[in-house]
C-alpha cells in the first residue's frame, strides 16, 4: 500500500512582508529610534559602563572607550540586516539599551529580534517590556508570520525573557555556534501570527496604567497573562 501523502495546509492570500523601514517606534514609556551613532552612542555607552556583565552571551563587547562604542554603533547603523533600535526609557529620559531584527526573510515570513542589550537601568522596567511589544507588534503588522527569539542555552534570563514575553520554547540546537572563543548551544523560542492577538491584548493589559500601583509594582503578571497562549514552556525553567 502506498504511503499517504502528506502536506501542510495552505497559506491562502500570502504576500512577503515588507522588509523593516520604520526609524521610530513610540508608546506610552518606550521610544524606539534607528540607531544613530551621534545622536546614541555616547549615552548609551555611559549607561552600560554600569556593568560588563550586560556583553556576557553577546559577540561582542564590552568596550574599553566611548570611542570603540561609537565606531560599534556606526558599523551597526549601517546595516539593514540587523536593523537596530537605540530605546529610550522616557519616564528616566534616557537612551539605555538596544535591540534589532535581523535573519530577515520576507519571503518566508519570517524575523527574528535579537542583539537585546539592556543597561542596568532599563532592565525590568515598563519600557523594556514595551521595546519588546513595539517591535513584535510592528513585525506582525507588517505581515510576518513567524517573530523568533534565540539565544545561548545557558543564558536563563534570556530564556525567562523570552517565556514571559510569550515566546514558546522549539528547543536546543547543539554546538550552534562559537562565540568568543566558546561553544554555544542555541534555545530557539518563537510566536507566531496566530497567537498575536491574544499576546497583543495581554501586552495591554500588562502595560496599562491600572495595571501597577501608586509603588510601580505590577498587580498582573506578564507571564501569567502570555501562559494561555504559549504553544510550549521552557523544561529548564520549571520549578525544582
Amino acid at each position: 500500500m502506498a504511503e499517504e501523502r502528506k502536506f501542510g495546509a495552505p497559506v491562502k492570500d500570502w504576500t512577503p512582508p515588507r522588509a523593516p523601514d520604520s526609524p521610530l517606534l513610540e508608546g506610552r514609556y518606550a521610544r524606539l529610534e534607528r540607531l544613530d551613532a551621534d545622536l546614541h552612542a555616547g549615552e548609551l555607552h555611559s549607561a552600560n559602563s554600569a556593568s560588563d556583565a550586560i556583553w556576557d552571551y553577546l559577540p561582542y563587547g564590552p568596550f574599553s572607550s566611548a570611542a570603540a562604542y561609537h565606531r560599534w554603533a556606526r558599523d551597526m547603523a549601517a546595516l539593514e540586516d540587523p536593523y537596530f533600535y537605540a530605546i529610550r526609557d522616557l519616564e528616566r529620559g534616557h537612551w539605555c539599551g538596544v535591540a534589532s531584527y535581523l535573519r530577515i526573510t520576507p519571503a518566508a515570513g519570517t524575523i527574528e529580534v535579537g542583539h537585546i542589550n539592556f543597561a542596568p537601568a532599563l532592565q525590568h522596567t515598563r519600557a523594556a517590556t514595551e521595546a519588546m511589544y513595539l517591535m513584535m507588534a510592528w513585525a506582525f503588522g507588517a505581515g510576518y508570520r513567524r517573530y523568533e527569539w534565540k539565544c545561548d542555552a545557558l543564558n536563563l534570563p534570556s530564556r525567562r525573557a523570552a517565556q514571559r514575553l510569550g515566546f514558546s520554547y522549539e528547543g536546543i540546537f547543539r554546538q550552534a555556534t562559537v562565540v568568543k572563543g566558546r561553544n554555544r548551544d542555541t534555545a530557539w523560542f518563537a510566536a507566531i501570527d496566530t497567537e498575536w492577538p491574544a499576546l497583543k491584548v495581554a501586552y495591554e493589559v500588562w502595560l496599562a496604567p491600572g495595571n501597577f500601583d501608586a509603588d510601580g509594582r505590577q498587580i498582573e503578571r506578564l507571564s501569567d497573562l502570555t501562559r494561555l497562549v504559549r504553544a510550549a514552556d521552557d523544561p529548564a525553567l520549571r520549578p525544582a
